[in-house]
């Protein structure tokens, strides 16, 4: 029970989301209550598809913001596409390949499944090889960043791939969406999905996704309903279709102000100026780690620069640490998941999370609890290095 507050005090959000939130963006969460049918609303939905578009960059049709968090993109990218009896590909190298494979299995689709240790990425090659011995997979899915490693994934090669035999091409984007490059239409993306909560800076509560045309054709010749009702895009597209607009149910109408303001701050920065800030901080918090003892957990050349995973230096506890942060720092860091829990340390830097300030607050903290936790030489040591890498 909270002691004689209404709602939690803020803190800083370094975790693997949700982020920080500008104040605008709260502002807009707070803007009048209209109908979901009100003219005004739509005129509103317009613009979030325009500005997903840019985002995603693509030009598809179906572009819209999923009532549901980042998980509800993924359900509705699989469930729409993938009948029972379907061969699915699956790329496996994090907690996020395990959900994918779940829910293939759940709705009917035959797994095949292919394996990295976590922390490393696919090369093209092991994806040729895996459709050469599963000829009849219809989609492949992969993850672009994989949150619970902090690995980055290119696309660009096993996009080609995909288009040029045949399958349709999955790919999660809830970690990378707005804060690094997402090329959908370039790199032959037919599915794409992800969460307000990360680098877009917006409460959790919508999941931008974009299909292809090859991808709607699928989705319009199924030959069974799709097994989710409310996350059939063959519905929900008219509600999203200007001249239609069929009710399909209650979008979240103050969530779609807060994205659509989120949205407008993305496209203010610039694209290319967001990506190159998250990168630059990723450098400057990565020296300061080093520094201290860390070592840099995922595949080195494929690092996400918005979060940032990290080895446990040996005699530090995770769980003490952590808490620490909590309690007498209000910053939230994330720990390991599944076979790295407890090993691990994820450090995001999304969005409006992502700046100097915030990194030099965070590394501050950590040089006051690693002295007084017995370990020497560290006051002073990553701030310094954080310090000198900014310049």
């Amino acid at each position: 029970m909270l002691d004689n507050m209404k709602y939690p005090r803020g803190r800083l959000l370094m975790g693997p989301g949700p982020s920080g939130v500008h104040p605008r963006v709260l502002e807009a969460l707070s803007s009048p209550m209209v109908g979901h049918l009100d003219p005004q609303f739509l005129a509103l939905m317009d613009n979030i598809q325009e500005m997903l578009r840019r985002l995603f960059r693509t030009e598809n049709r179906l572009t819209v913001a999923v009532s549901g968090t980042g998980s509800s993109g993924m359900e509705s990218a699989f469930v729409n596409v993938v009948e029972p009896g379907d061969e699915v590909l699956v790329c496996v190298n994090g907690v996020f390949g395990n959900r994918m494979s779940d829910i293939v299995e759940r709705i009917g689709g035959v797994l095949r499944r292919i394996d990295r240790p976590w922390g490393e990425v696919f090369d093209p090659a092991e994806i040729e090889e895996a459709l050469a011995r599963h000829p009849d997979v219809k989609v492949v899915a992969i993850v672009h960043a994989e949150t619970s490693t902090g690995a980055l994934q290119p696309l660009e090669e096993i996009g080609d791939l995909c288009r040029k035999n045949g399958r349709l091409f999955l790919v999660d984007c809830v970690t990378s969406l707005g804060g690094e490059r997402v090329e959908v239409d370039a790199w032959n993306i037919d599915m794409a999905y992800s969460g307000t909560q990360k680098c877009l800076s917006c409460p959790p509560g919508l999941a931008p996704v974009t299909f292809s045309e090859r991808a709607m054709e699928k989705l319009k010749a199924r030959k069974s309903k799709v097994v989710s009702w409310y996350l059939d895009l063959s519905m929900i597209e008219k509600y999203w279709t200007e001249g239609e607009r069929a009710y399909h149910h209650t979008a979240p109408i103050s969530m779609n102000y807060a994205l659509h303001e989120a949205l407008c701050l993305v496209h203010e920065e610039g694209r290319e100026v967001r990506w190159e800030r998250h990168r630059r901080n990723s450098a400057v918090l990565v020296a300061g780690l080093e520094a201290l003892g860390f070592r840099l957990f995922a595949q080195e050349g494929h690092r996400l620069p918005m979060l940032n995973a990290v080895w446990i230096p040996e005699g530090v506890d995770d769980a003490k640490f952590r808490k620490a942060f909590l309690d007498e720092y209000d910053i939230e860091i994330g720990g390991g998941l599944g076979e790295v829990a407890g090993r691990i340390w994820r450090i995001g830097l999304m969005g409006e999370t992502s700046s100097r300030e915030n990194i030099m607050t965070f590394l501050g903290a950590l040089e006051t609890l690693l002295e007084r936790d017995g370990h020497a030489g560290s006051v002073g040591a990553g701030l310094d290095a954080a310090a000198r890498a900014a310049d």
